[in-house]
């Protein structure tokens, strides 16, 4: 329970060491658009230690920032890495994981800060989840030793020929997963597609790991007009089910194949261009 708490009673001890108050707020949680975690802290000062106006600013000011620190930690606790695990239990089973996410926090980025009209001090920061150094996905998304090919369709897969699906194009630009109606997806760095029956057709394993921790293995959009990350001829499918704790969308065995299939000629998947509706 001591290992659990260290990161967030160190964070504390700051605050205290500051003597500045702060004003508590809801609990911070990633915007999966911009793919970053951004809180703002405020602090006062203490009027009994404040020599200065000056003075009291600057303790505002740090105890501003000290509670951002305490949001971010508090935050990042709770991002889940997959399906089964938060960064928060990542941390608890490993030094090495505990360490980096810390240079992680302590390397937020100031995005805006500020006296406030009322008194006090105001500092927005944020961490990025994605996006190479500084970012959370390179601490806590295992590189593999190798790439896994993506699975081959069923060796007597035959692409359909239906109206608005030819059987075969070859020039998709990306795959939504249209995840609507089948419950409520949860967000995750390290999302998994599957076929029914379980079997994995898209995970980090079969990606470029360098490219992910940069870009990220998919995004989360409510409806088409934030798809653009898979380009301007998505392949469009609709999930049949979410699986392991609502986290991994599950394809019908005939689109899985379709997938497979096209991206076999266009290499999509290979390219990360993946959303998830929701």
């Amino acid at each position: 329970m001591l290992r659990k708490f260290k990161l967030l009673g160190l964070l504390m001890a700051i605050v205290l060491f500051a003597f500045g108050g702060k004003v508590d707020a809801a609990p911070a949680t990633p915007n999966w658009n911009t793919n970053t975690i951004q809180v703002t802290g405020m602090g006062v000062a203490n009027p009994a230690m404040a020599k200065t106006a000056a003075h009291g600013a600057m303790m505002a000011r740090r105890a501003a920032i000290a509670d951002a620190y305490r949001q971010l930690a508090e935050a990042i606790n709770g991002v889940q890495v997959d399906a089964e695990t938060t960064i928060e239990q990542m941390m608890l089973t490993s030094d090495v994981v505990r360490t980096r996410v810390s240079a992680v926090i302590q390397g937020a980025r100031i995005v805006s800060e500020g006296e406030l009209s009322g008194g006090g001090y105001s500092v927005t920061m944020e961490i990025p989840l994605f996006g190479g150094n500084g970012g959370l996905a390179e601490t806590v998304i295992e590189r593999p030793t190798y790439i896994e090919p993506f699975p081959a369709p069923a060796p007597d897969y035959r692409p359909p020929v239906v109206e608005n699906r030819p059987s075969y194009s070859g020039n998709y630009t990306g795959l939504v997963v249209d995840c609507r109606g089948v419950g409520e997806i949860n967000f995750v760095m390290s999302p998994v597609i599957k076929k029914v029956g379980g079997t994995k057709i898209y995970g980090h394993k079969n990606l470029d790991y360098d490219r992910i921790i940069v870009e990220g293995m998919a995004s989360y959009a409510q409806d088409m007009s934030q798809a653009g990350r898979a380009g301007s001829n998505p392949l469009v499918v609709h999930a049949v089910a979410l699986d392991d704790l609502n986290a991994n969308p599950v394809l019908s065995a005939e689109d899985a194949d379709f997938v497979l299939y096209e991206n076999g000629k266009s290499h999509f998947l290979d390219n990360i261009a993946v959303v998830f509706l929701y």
